[in-house]
């Protein structure tokens, strides 16, 4: 029985591929010709691809310069403030997924392989080697945790990630009490923060911040209130009507003109302010997108039941137009992600102004290449991640149907 189910098995893989070639590569005639000239030209591109990175890139100045590129010039004496605030992301992480995902275990299969992985192969210390794989544990931890309170568990989950914020940022720039204004000030100067740590802390600070003051904004376009609506729109065309680079040096030379002369404004605060105030403007216009979507008579049967505007806003409307436009959210927050670049004329040093300087060093310059490849490598998985949650999202909410 054995043998025979074999002979019938390889034959039908054979069969498959093939009729898939046919239909989609080699049917009808025009297409059979693409592929012809095509499949070459792609073949050429990817062997001297692979080519340059196995045998000729010099990946050593990305071996070198790892820690600059992960954390930037962060202090020496304090890289256990960013393990610390590497595993307090870790462990939320593993406890939403637990708690949402269940004993589903894709991501902390992944997880400990790139755990073991990392530990194995990148050129980093014993002592990190070994962090990554405490990072690995902590993961599973939180998942077995969220999966055994499942539900009960999801508010307090949601919750704890706003506390990390501001808790990330405390540890990190090690803020202490003051006796006088501002009364809490930062150890460790806003400008040794950078490379990737400060990319992603700009991003999600910018996400998180911009999307309440966005779905606001929408709101308030839509209101029929002039003062309300006259305020939203000139917001949100004067801010869409300017580059960001505009609003960061704005942002950057203007804010301290609305505080007291004695509280000083760190540079970081004021990148955050100016990407959040950006991005608030254009997530407006996709929530906007979305309320218009939504038919009347939904608003109607919201009205018929006795609700008020809040509680239509917030039970009705609001989580079918969100819905909609998730695709749009999510292409605004990889935008944005990428938009972080820009921080640099403030004078933070975020993962590109990292990359910059390594290429200006004497013993690394005309390694513009390798940089270069391993930046944009970054950027991408960042941003493929977020699109695959999103389109993993789309389809738990069944986007495309009704």
């Amino acid at each position: 029985m054995t043998t025979t189910t074999q002979t019938h098995t390889t034959p039908s893989l054979i069969t498959s591929i093939w009729h898939w070639l046919r239909d989609n590569l080699l049917t009808p005639w025009y297409n059979a010709l693409i592929t012809i000239i095509v499949t070459p030209i792609v073949a050429f591109v990817l062997y001297r691809i692979l080519a340059w990175i196995f045998f000729a890139a010099e990946w050593d100045v990305v071996k070198q310069n790892l820690r600059l590129f992960m954390v930037g010039p962060y202090p020496q004496e304090e890289l256990w403030r960013s393990w610390v605030t590497l595993g307090i992301v870790v462990l939320l992480s593993g406890l939403s997924w637990g708690a949402w995902r269940g004993r589903e275990w894709t991501a902390p299969i992944s997880v400990v392989v790139l755990g073991i992985l990392g530990a194995l192969f990148l050129p980093i210390t014993a002592a990190s080697k070994i962090n990554l794989l405490i990072m690995a544990a902590i993961f599973v931890g939180g998942q077995f945790l969220g999966a055994w309170k499942g539900e009960h568990l999801r508010k307090y989950v949601v919750w704890l990630w706003v506390l990390s914020f501001f808790i990330v940022l405390i540890i990190l720039w090690d803020v202490r009490p003051s006796s006088t204004p501002p009364f809490f000030e930062a150890n460790i100067p806003s400008g040794q923060v950078g490379g990737l740590t400060l990319t992603i802390l700009l991003a999600v600070i910018g996400i998180v911040a911009s999307f309440p003051i966005g779905v606001l904004l929408a709101l308030g376009r839509r209101s029929s209130l002039p003062v309300v609506k006259t305020f939203s729109i000139l917001y949100i065309e004067i801010i869409r009507g300017v580059p960001l680079v505009t609003v960061l040096w704005t942002a950057s030379l203007l804010l301290p003109l609305f505080l007291p002369s004695d509280i000083r404004v760190d540079k970081f605060i004021r990148a955050v302010t100016g990407i959040t105030l950006f991005s608030a403007a254009y997530l407006a216009e996709n929530v906007r997108g979305g309320l218009q979507a939504i038919p009347k008579g939904q608003y109607e049967a919201a009205q018929a039941l006795g609700l008020n505007y809040r509680q239509m806003m917030q039970y009705i409307i609001l989580p079918q137009a969100l819905r909609i436009v998730i695709p749009a959210l999510v292409g605004q927050f990889i935008a944005l992600f990428k938009d972080t670049t820009l921080v640099l004329i403030v004078g933070l040093l975020e993962l590109l102004a990292i990359a910059r300087s390594v290429i200006s060093q004497p013993e690394f310059i005309g390694l513009q290449r390798e940089v270069f490849v391993f930046i944009a490598l970054i950027y991408w998985v960042f941003s493929y991640s977020m699109s695959y949650t999103s389109r993993r999202i789309e389809e738990r909410l069944n986007v495309s149907r009704r």
